[in-house]
């Protein structure tokens, strides 16, 4: 007993849709592959469905460009000509300039932040940081100095310039906390004063 015919036209349930959809998609695509492999075709099949999305087959032994060559040749349609290939390739050219300008900026500023970075740990332009970044140089600064001790007699030398630059840190960290010690004291015997004359 065989299945009835159905009537070809939209399916108004969007899960039933779907479902069709997916079944033919996966049906046409098989029968798409058997015909490659039985009869030696060569085969491209594009689906977008309603949401946008696309599946492709094509032949192992071609490709959809040879497929569309051939395609025009032998229709004698033309699918695209050479103003639409030109604009095409100015609109590639033009994306791709842009995204190269954006990553050289990119690695740019990178760049400006790695050399700034550099400076901080030579020691240099180190009175301006707030203290989490001058204990964070004081830290890779020590954890530097502890690598150190297992080189080579060769590399004394960088472990000298190291505790240079970590005993100036230091000392900066401590005038900086010093002088903001002085200035909270100085709030506070302020307000005491003002507290007193107001008895």
């Amino acid at each position: 007993m065989g299945r009835g015919k159905i009537e070809i036209k939209r399916i108004e349930n969007s899960s039933n849709r779907q479902v069709t959809y997916s079944k033919r998609r996966n049906g046409i695509m098989k029968k798409a592959k058997e015909i490659t492999i039985l009869c030696d075709a060569k085969v491209s099949l594009i689906i977008f469905g309603s949401s946008g999305k696309m599946h492709e087959y094509c032949s192992p032994s071609t490709n959809l460009v040879d497929i569309l060559d051939q395609y025009q040749k032998t229709s004698g349609k033309k699918l695209w000509d050479a103003k639409h290939e030109a604009n095409n390739f100015s609109s590639l050219k033009t994306k791709t300039l842009q995204n190269l300008s954006n990553e050289i900026d990119r690695i740019k500023k990178e760049n400006d932040n790695m050399q700034i970075e550099l400076r901080h740990l030579k020691g240099e332009d180190i009175t301006s940081l707030p203290y989490k970044e001058l204990m964070a140089i004081e830290d890779a600064l020590e954890n530097g100095l502890t690598y150190t001790k297992f080189l080579e007699e060769d590399y004394k030398q960088l472990s000298f310039i190291l505790v240079f630059i970590l005993l100036q840190t230091s000392l900066t960290l401590y005038f900086k906390k010093t002088i903001d010690a002085r200035s909270d004291n100085e709030v506070t015997g302020d307000l005491h004063c003002d507290n007193t004359e107001s008895h």
